[in-house]
């Protein structure tokens, strides 16, 4: 297991091929500051870029996995200020996406607000029995617009309006039924069913893994037609690369494949 030396707010190791980065602000329920936020694009960013790992996990220690925005930072400044934390966040949940490797978020406690967004906003959601999500901004008069983003795009229509329109909370087990979260887990089995999720993914090529986290994200918008004839492109791109003839040649040779990365 590699370890790195710690930024303030975030912890990174790679353990092979699954890279875990954990939030570590547990006196302030993990809530995203600014120097946060810009800490986790860094590393998000450096990992994307490296390629060493193929999957990533993201965690938050301490009795929840993100609080949000951390409030404290928002009071009396100028909009300019404001503009500039909402561009960075932005750029946080955008970055998880354009990153090739699957961000699997691992939720327990709660993520409310922008931390109900870093959720939505990963590729998969692993939660514990006891999570709660909310999107509570509309009860301080702040709404969650930008986390109403993610979360309608992972959610239906209807839940995700009385979500933000409420700020009530909504159950892990519900979160489930409405596709925000993928799987549901015991508390004490949320750290081995997490990477157990992680080591699947791992198996495949990065590569591939890769291309096809970046087609599944582009062609979301498109009409189907277009979105058809994106990926075929895709899909014949990917035939020609080395690790498609080996997977390929593995599955008629009965045996594993040995991927090359490229």
């Amino acid at each position: 297991m590699l370890q790195e030396k710690t930024y303030e707010h975030v912890l990174f190791e790679r353990d092979g091929k699954i890279a875990r980065i954990t939030m570590n602000r547990p006196e302030k329920r993990n809530a995203l500051s600014l120097a946060h936020m810009q800490e986790l694009i860094g590393r998000l960013k450096t990992i994307g870029e490296e390629k060493e790992a193929s999957v990533i996990i993201l965690g938050g220690n301490g009795p929840a996995f993100c609080a949000g925005h951390d409030l404290s930072e928002m009071v009396g400044r100028d909009p300019g200020f404001y503009r500039h934390i909402f561009d960075v966040c932005c750029e946080l949940m955008e970055t998880i996406q354009a990153i090739p490797q699957p961000v699997i978020a691992k939720v327990h406690g709660v993520a409310t607000a922008a931390g109900c967004q870093l959720a939505a906003a990963c590729d998969l959601v692993v939660a514990a029995e006891e999570a709660r999500f909310a999107t509570p901004g509309v009860r301080i008069g702040l709404f969650c617009s930008t986390p109403m983003v993610a979360l309608s795009r992972a959610v239906g229509q209807k839940k995700s309006m009385e979500m933000l329109l409420t700020g009530e909370f909504i159950s892990a087990e519900e979160a489930l039924t409405e596709g925000l979260v993928n799987r549901l887990v015991a508390a004490d089995a949320l750290e081995e069913q997490t990477t157990a999720l992680a080591q699947k993914i791992a198996e495949a090529s990065p590569i591939v893994v890769g291309i096809g986290k970046q087609a599944f994200y582009r062609q979301l918008d498109m009409p189907t037609e277009q979105a058809y004839a994106y990926t075929k492109e895709v899909m014949s791109f990917n035939a020609s690369f080395a690790d498609a003839q080996e997977g390929i040649c593995a599955f008629l040779e009965k045996r594993k494949p040995e991927w090359k990365g490229r």
